[in-house]
């Protein structure tokens, strides 16, 4: 009967210190987070209005007022949405954040800071890994907004026209 006392009271003592720990995450300021896993705080723009973090798993997501860009050595998009899973001096499995590369955009799947004294950080963009200088992330950016994205017009000519006084088409 004791050794199931002492099971029972070892179960609840584990249950409240795993709690504990989510309540002290969520409780922890982005700074807070960025800092005690060897990430630069300018990592995110400023502007974030929210974000959520399970201090178990790691999985984080970040809350924007808005998509937009940041321009750091290139130009970065954040979107209104950013999520991902924060480990000691890396983000995996990243979405919402994309790095441009002289005209193309590609999304960043995840972010690596080599070992701090070497000064740099590391975007794994899937081809490849864009290197930075870890100084240009100490501080939150700027971020402007992004207007009208996602609206692709076509400058093509339509193919054919008919002429509704002919009855027929053109070319």
């Amino acid at each position: 009967m004791l050794r199931i006392i002492q099971i029972a009271l070892l179960c609840l003592v584990l249950a409240a210190g795993i709690s504990i720990s989510a309540v002290i995450a969520e409780n922890e300021s982005i700074d807070e987070i960025l800092q005690a896993n060897g990430l630069p705080l300018g990592i995110f723009p400023k502007g974030v209005k929210g974000f959520s973090v399970n201090g178990e798993t790691g999985r984080f997501s970040v809350y924007l007022n808005q998509s937009c860009q940041a321009k750091y050595e290139t130009e970065l998009h954040y979107d209104a949405n950013i999520s991902g899973t924060i480990g000691y001096a890396q983000i995996g499995d990243l979405s919402g954040i994309s790095a441009q590369e002289l005209f193309l955009w590609f999304p960043v799947k995840g972010i690596r800071v080599d070992v701090p004294s070497s000064g740099l950080i590391f975007f794994d963009v899937g081809v490849v890994h864009k290197q930075y200088s870890l100084a240009l992330f100490e501080t939150p950016r700027d971020c402007v907004a992004v207007r009208g994205e996602n609206k692709v017009q076509s400058s093509m000519l339509p193919l054919y026209h008919i002429d509704q006084t002919l009855g027929r088409d053109i070319v």
